[in-house]
């Protein structure tokens, strides 16, 4: 199996797919309402709905970085203000997640293992991570999606543990 391959799997796989580490994204968020997503549960912390976004924004920059633009923020911010509070936004927002994944990993399936070894256009000081391969940011971006996905579970415990 080529390497683009298995990187697009890793990418799926946290979010819908088998992980090793347990659950993925979409079965912690199966069920949940807008309202528990939106929910600021801990003090000083992101919302589920928040981390959905986040994790959101920074697939659609890896993949931007990896289609040759400049490293840089989420088009829309680093952590973007839920705005719309209704379940129609909350499921458009999971949705998009997935989506995100998806075009990720077709994008990946579609590439060639040549290219991982290139760095990402990153005009920014040496000290702020420019240099990084194309292979390191996807791997990057599976730590990075693993880690709020236990963040999530953390949020989703607290939630369950609320008296109604």
């Amino acid at each position: 199996m080529r390497e683009v391959e298995q990187l697009a799997d890793l990418v799926e796989r946290v979010v819908e797919g088998d992980p090793w580490h347990g659950p993925n994204v979409v079965a912690l968020l199966e069920g949940m309402s807008a309202r528990d997503a939106a929910a600021q549960v801990v003090p000083g912390a992101h919302s589920i709905w928040e981390l959905v976004l986040h994790m959101t924004g920074w697939t659609r920059e890896v993949q931007a970085r990896l289609e040759g633009e400049a490293a840089g923020e989420p088009a829309g911010g680093d952590w973007p203000a839920v705005r719309d509070v209704s379940q129609a936004s909350w499921t458009a927002a999971v949705t998009s997640l997935v989506e995100s994944h998806r075009a990720l990993a077709a994008a990946l399936r579609a590439s060639d293992d040549r290219a991982l070894a290139t760095p990402v256009i990153d005009r920014r000081d040496p000290a702020s991570g420019t240099g990084l391969s194309r292979y390191l940011t996807l791997h990057g971006l599976v730590h990075h999606t693993t880690y709020h996905a236990g963040q999530i579970a953390l949020l989703k415990r607290a939630i369950e543990a609320r008296v109604p």
